[in-house]
């Protein structure tokens, strides 16, 4: 697909994504069951086999929802729970468990899973509750109101932007990316993490769409203000902050 904007040629390729999922199972067999069945279903499928290896892609990317088992080699599933919620990181989590006493499932809700499903399962229930993990973060999502960077005022709500008092006007896909950079003010953010998170397809990685959509950003946020606020990080990628 070629697009034109604003007399700028980007060449993209691309495929519908409809969640971005992170599976966290150390048993092959499973692991390639739930991976295939998600992305039948049009899902972007990340993995990680150990708890660290999560974590430390929780950290660097942004996913729908985290399948977690568990039991797993190094931290478990509850562990990874608690520090994900101590650290205020609330992405939904669906806990795996061959452990179904009500203890257990109870220990788990309160390390700050959101759901669970004990072993063995089948795929269609998994599929369903992923689908309404989703469902809910979305709306818990929308009902969050103002983001305040400097004198910029970000309403995810009603999808407006003020800076000094006055209305920026800016497209639905301006405004997915200034959100998304304000959600991380301060934090570096790539351009592939970027296409992760702001396009919901897959895009061929040398494309220039970032740089684009970010100039267009910088021309209707920043200059007509003397403090600039969205800065290029050369070589890492982009940053929102005074």
């Amino acid at each position: 697909m070629i697009c034109i904007l604003n007399s700028i040629l980007i060449f993209v390729v691309y495929t519908y994504i409809h969640m971005k999922l992170l599976i966290v199972e150390d048993e092959p067999n499973l692991l390639s069951i739930l991976r295939k069945g998600f992305a039948e279903n049009n899902n972007e499928v990340s993995v990680a086999l150990d708890g660290r290896t999560a974590l430390e892609m929780i950290h660097n990317y942004t996913f729908d929802v985290v399948i977690l088992d568990v039991m797993l080699p190094d931290i478990n599933g509850i562990e990874i729970c608690r520090r994900l919620r101590a650290g205020k990181n609330f992405v939904p989590v669906l806990l795996l468990t061959a452990l179904g006493t009500s203890e257990n499932i109870v220990t788990g809700l309160n390390a700050g899973a959101d759901d669970y499903l004990v072993k063995p399962f089948k795929f269609g229930e998994l599929d369903a509750r992923v689908n309404a993990l989703n469902r809910r973060a979305n709306q818990d999502t929308e009902k969050i109101d103002t983001i305040v960077i400097s004198d910029l005022e970000i309403n995810g709500r009603a999808k407006t932007v003020k800076r000094d008092g006055e209305p920026i006007v800016l497209t639905a896909k301006e405004f997915k990316l200034l959100y998304y950079l304000a959600k991380n003010s301060g934090r570096i953010v790539s351009r592939d993490q970027i296409l992760d998170n702001v396009w919901d397809i897959n895009f061929d990685m040398n494309t220039n769409v970032v740089d684009v959509y970010i100039n267009y950003l910088r021309k209707k946020i920043d200059k007509p203000f003397a403090t600039k606020l969205i800065h290029t990080m050369k070589g890492l990628g982009y940053v929102i902050q005074p």
